[in-house]
């Protein structure tokens, strides 16, 4: 057993290379062939430890979104558990404590380099060793970190073992994070003279269409015992691959120290990073020692301007910009918080395409793959650090090792992620409770101050809330905190919802601190579904208000139904204000996600997304129809969520009674038209954008359109879908790699024998068949309350749709998909992997 491990790992983990896009260009994957066991052992760090019982896992890997045993009708239901720590907050998901061990041989010719192990992201408190020994602890899982091996590796062809114990235990977080190894690990093979790991900055201080300043700063590490002088080559290459500019410089470099070199480069004419184009450069730099060479790495980074002005707003290559953002989560739906490559990139191709230009990270930095592809997609970033600091917000959350470890952190987050053209702010925190207190001046600065010594060209912000229990004290108690920011971000600020109750002076805050701070800008950080209008007339309105991010964008797992409309009978009398709020958190059983999202747990657009869209003037017109709700019953819509409206015309059952329409544009007047027939007309009341009809529901095509002044601008329309006849299956990339990061997500649909969606199919289940080279990585729907399996072959359509993901195995191929529906035409398709 023990030699068969060895083979394994031998050819794995240094023969099979992966598409992963590691963050250092000198890592090797060390992802595959892990072995891994939940349970609170003892002795497992030690070499000689018996792991022959242990299963075999392929990171990122998160155990929490795996199948509980002992499944109980009522208490355990796929991954979920009424015995959870966290309950509705972390998505009925269970943490625990879980021991990773990986054994590899390094080869004769890495003698007398130094060996590094990095770790993306490991959720939380990380204890790793290397053939025993302790190399260290981490306890946020959130952010990257490493060790350097060398001291306790085996000599070359014995075999050494590392050991990972995972520790998420207690309430830790008031969201779903995922437990494990869910991000990538690498491994670094460095020459004693080498560029630091995080150690190039590239800024771009002068930028214009005709001509571009780059400024790179690299740090060398000398690990020898020698004083060294070596020669550093810096390459700019284009984005065609195209060399444009160099330059050489001599650094000495002292023994077992580092040593830092700036350079300054020019080019002509240079392709600028902007949302449109995204365009993205590359740094080589070369180390030489004499003749050789000791080390080379190749920086991705943009080539833009970034200038914010207390008159003109956030400009971006001199073009003024307002932040269309959502707030996301760390997780990945039906993959849980397993941050695989395509994931990553399909979850920014997802809100791109919803409208979206903007994201903020909350409240934690993610995953490099997700920067990244914010980076080639044309996404900016909103990169925040910390949900809280000093003040408990859990019992065992990162507030127990804030005063130890925040500085570590925020370099990490920093020096990792400085140099994506994507990322526009830093945050340092969220919703801090001790803001208006002196501990939270103290931490306010320094946190500020810590991140423009690491990155001055960026401003500083943070997300105030002035809700209870944040309003226990003034106003004037939170002035010295956001004097330490640069741009002040808001929550809620603006939003007039009745559950907030807040008086007019404390909405329009924001306005009252411009007036004081006049070279200030703002923005809300967070704001509510149903505020987005008023948000958005006010980034319109002035210069200095960026505009915001709505909570949220992407549904996801865990604070499970803080955005489900209720139903209450019509007699009752409904909770008002912050007291309403409980409620949608009370018995959310079996709802795990928030459902509070633009986007549902898969990807498809909902309700908010629509009509988000007209607010920000994507879209000319919107039309949605809200569910029917059960006589006798009355319908309260979740502050953070938006009414149960559906892009659907197809209502079974719901003949020849009353259906509310609702019509989203800027237009002035919105006319309906049922089967060709004119029905309503109806002017928008000044200050809005919705038209609300009452229709007689009748099977055919509902056709909204929008006019001013007497010309047609656009038209929104649904047709009645007939009977279910048929399973389709949408790939979203028929061609991927034969590569375990890569991910094919096939889209299952039920249709008629027109090949229309039937959306009023609910409940039906799909069954997968898979043959080929690939596995089933999730599947999914868009239903909140659907605690099945993410990881069985079968799952539940939700409004007709539901989603399966496809994985390859690593080997070059096909892979045949059907799904099946008894009465039902099947579905087949084929995903070639290169």
């Amino acid at each position: 057993m023990f030699v068969k491990k060895i083979i394994i790992v031998a050819i794995l983990t240094f023969a099979a290379c992966s598409i992963a896009r590691a963050q250092d260009s000198r890592a090797v994957s060390f992802d595959r062939s892990w072995l891994f066991k939940k349970d609170a052992l003892k002795n497992a760090e030690s070499p000689a430890y018996d792991d022959a019982n242990w299963r075999s896992v392929t990171l990122p890997h998160d155990w929490s979104i795996e199948d509980l045993p002992n499944q109980k009708e009522g208490e355990v239901q796929g991954p979920f558990t009424k015995a959870s720590v966290g309950k509705a907050a972390t998505g009925f998901t269970e943490g625990g404590v879980g021991w990773y061990r990986k054994y590899f041989i390094l080869n004769k010719n890495t003698s007398g380099k130094r060996h590094c192990l990095l770790f993306d992201g490991v959720y939380m408190n990380a204890d790793v060793w290397l053939n025993g020994h302790h190399l260290g602890s981490h306890p946020y899982g959130y952010t990257s970190f490493y060790y350097d091996l060398t001291d306790y590796l085996n000599p070359a062809g014995k075999v050494n073992v590392v050991a990972v114990c995972v520790k998420n235990i207690g309430k830790t977080s008031r969201w779903y994070s995922g437990s494990g190894i869910y991000r990538h690990v690498w491994l670094l093979t460095l020459n004693p003279v080498h560029t630091k790991i995080w150690g190039t900055y590239i800024t771009t201080p002068q930028v214009s269409k005709d001509k571009a300043t780059i400024n790179i700063q690299n740090s060398v590490e000398n690990k020898s015992t020698v004083k060294r002088t070596i020669s550093i080559k810096v390459e700019l290459i284009d984005p065609t691959g195209a060399i444009v500019a160099a330059q050489k410089k001599n650094l000495t470099v002292p023994p077992d120290t580092s040593a830092d070199l700036a350079q300054t480069l020019k080019t002509s004419n240079p392709k600028l990073w902007s949302l449109e184009n995204p365009l993205l450069y590359k740094a080589r730099v070369t180390l030489t020692d004499g003749s050789k060479i000791t080390d080379q790495t190749l920086t991705t980074f943009g080539i833009r301007s970034l200038k914010f002005d207390g008159q003109k707003g956030l400009l971006l290559n001199g073009e003024a910009v307002k932040l269309k953002g959502g707030c996301v989560h760390n997780d990945l739906g039906p993959l849980g918080s397993a941050s695989i490559d395509r994931a990553e990139d399909r979850k920014v191709e997802l809100l791109k395409r919803a409208g979206y230009n903007a994201i903020r990270l909350s409240h934690n930095p993610p995953a490099p793959e997700f920067l990244n592809a914010c980076d080639r997609l044309g996404m900016l970033v909103l990169d925040e650090a910390f949900d809280m600091w000093e003040k408990a917000k859990n019992p065992e959350d990162y507030h127990l090792y804030f005063k130890d470890w925040s500085q570590k952190d925020l370099e990490s987050i920093i020096l990792r992620d400085r140099n994506h053209p994507s990322i526009i702010m830093w945050s340092i925190g969220n919703e801090i409770y001790e803001a208006p207190d002196s501990s939270g001046y103290r931490n306010a600065k320094r946190l500020a101050d810590e991140v423009r010594g690491l990155d001055p060209t960026r401003p500083v912000t943070d997300a105030i809330v002035f809700l209870p229990p944040y309003t226990k004290k003034p106003w004037a108690d939170y002035e010295p905190h956001v004097a330490n920011l640069e741009v002040d971000g808001y929550n809620y600020f603006l939003d007039k919802s009745a559950f907030f109750q807040r008086d007019s002076a404390t909405q329009h805050r924001f306005e009252t601190e411009r007036a004081e701070h006049p070279e200030k800008l703002y923005m809300s950080t967070e704001y509510l579904p149903a505020a987005a209008l008023e948000n958005w007339d006010e980034a319109e309105k002035y210069p200095w208000f960026l505009g915001g991010f709505c909570w949220t964008a992407m549904d996801y797992i865990g604070e499970a139904g803080i955005g489900r409309p209720l139903l209450f009978p019509e007699s009752q009398k409904l909770p008002k204000g912050l007291m309403a709020m409980g409620f949608f958190y009370k018995d959310s059983w079996p709802v795990f996600n928030a459902d509070c999202g633009d986007l549902d747990l898969i990807g498809n657009p909902k309700a908010a997304s629509y009509y988000k869209n007209v607010v920000w003037r994507n879209s000319k017109i919107e039309m949605l129809v809200h569910k029917p709700i059960p006589a006798g019953m009355k319908e309260l819509a979740a502050p953070w969520g938006f009414p149960d409206e559906r892009k659907s015309w197809t209502w079974p059952g719901q003949e020849g009674k009353m259906m509310q329409v609702n019509v989203y544009t800027r237009s002035k007047t919105v006319r309906l038209e049922l089967n060709g027939k004119v029905i309503a007309g109806q002017t928008v009341p000044d200050g809005s954008i919705t038209a609300t009809f009452n229709v007689e529901y009748q099977p055919g095509t509902l056709v909204a359109k929008a006019f001013d002044g007497g010309k047609e601008k656009g038209a929104s329309a649904l047709s009645t879908a007939g009977k279910p006849a048929a399973i389709r299956l949408i790939a979203d990339r028929k061609t991927i790699k034969a590569d375990q990061n890569d991910l094919s997500f096939i889209s299952v649909e039920i249709i008629d024998d027109k090949g229309n969606i039937v959306p009023s199919v609910d409940g039906l289940e799909v069954r997968f068949q898979l043959t080929g080279n690939a596995s089933i990585a999730g599947v999914g729907n868009g239903d909140p309350a659907d605690m099945s399996s993410f990881q069985q072959y079968h799952k539940k359509v939700y409004w007709g749709k539901a989603l399966a993901i496809v994985r390859p195995s690593g080997i070059k191929g096909s892979a045949n998909l059907s799904a099946t529906v008894e009465g039902l035409k099947p579905g087949h398709i084929q995903i070639i992997m290169k």
